[in-house]
């Protein structure tokens, strides 16, 4: 392999940055299957001075399977469905892309049969302060678990729901129409997951997604819920990173939940383009 690329860690928990290679040029399968690997040993992988096109993006993010196109369909890159854009600016009277969202730590696409497999974050434009994106590991939150609470977290499934997620934390946003409703259904999932390549395990709940555990009240299934994630998300099992335009970020779905943190978007703005590899049904 030419130009070997370099993995150092971001924290002792999760996240590396990658450094030695250029995405906007053609990248071999070789690179791929070492990505591939990083990536669930690491869960977050970080590449600085990503100065690609949509297409580039789009075609790097298809190294590693098949593209999700996200419901929200107002907020999808003309031209280019396969780019969610995330952002606080409006042209024309409208936003761009979706906003004000993404404040609870949450798995991308958890609510489908088959979730992501991994969110590709690209930086376009970012505010000098605030608005930085926290991952948590829930391989190392599940590790650190009392063995009775393991025992009993891995006898629970969590039913993820986006209409549920919608109309509870996104009510700032204009209400989903009945044809992104129709394509929208909860899903049922072990609250933990083994990680497909690692063999690792993982915590897989969202207090944002997971409206309730299966077979239980749902009052009480949320009290658990929240006091789960509250625990898996404590500053010792977390990245923050910190956005500078160029950085691409491609992140583990199956191995970490994230969050955005909070930037005056009154002042500043902020334009993020995402493509989401589709995955397998967790097990």
């Amino acid at each position: 392999m030419s130009n070997p690329i370099t993995f150092t860690p971001l924290t002792p928990t999760v996240g590396a940055e990658c450094c030695g290679i250029d995405i906007s040029k053609p990248v071999g399968d070789e690179i791929i299957t070492v990505i591939s690997a990083a990536l669930a040993e690491y869960g977050v992988l970080l590449f600085r001075n990503q100065g690609i096109t949509p297409l580039e993006h789009i075609g790097f993010s298809r190294k590693f399977g098949e593209l999700d196109i996200h419901v929200l369909d107002q907020f999808l890159l003309f031209g280019h469905p396969e780019i969610y854009i995330i952002s606080n600016v409006v042209e024309n009277g409208k936003y761009i892309g979706a906003h004000g969202g993404a404040k609870y730590f949450h798995s991308d696409l958890s609510y489908n049969p088959e979730p992501s497999l991994g969110s590709l974050f690209l930086c376009r434009e970012c505010p000098p302060e605030g608005g930085q994106t926290e991952f948590a590991s829930m391989f190392a939150a599940y590790d650190s678990l009392p063995k009775e609470k393991k025992k009993w977290l891995s006898q629970q499934r969590g039913v993820h729901d986006y209409v549920y997620h919608y109309e509870t934390f996104l009510t700032h946003r204009k209400p989903l129409t009945k044809e992104q409703k129709a394509k929208l259904s909860p899903s049922t999932h072990p609250a933990v997951r083994t990680h497909p390549v690692s063999g690792r395990k993982g915590i897989y709940l969202s207090e944002a997604l997971t409206s309730h555990l299966e077979g239980m009240c749902v009052e009480q299934g949320r009290i658990l819920i929240k006091e789960i994630c509250d625990f898996a998300t404590q500053p010792k099992f977390v990245y923050r990173h910190e956005w500078s335009v160029g950085d691409l970020v491609f992140w583990d779905n199956r191995a970490v939940m994230h969050r955005a943190l909070p930037f005056n978007e009154d002042r500043y703005r902020r334009i993020m383009h995402r493509t989401t590899v589709h995955g397998e049904k967790p097990f």
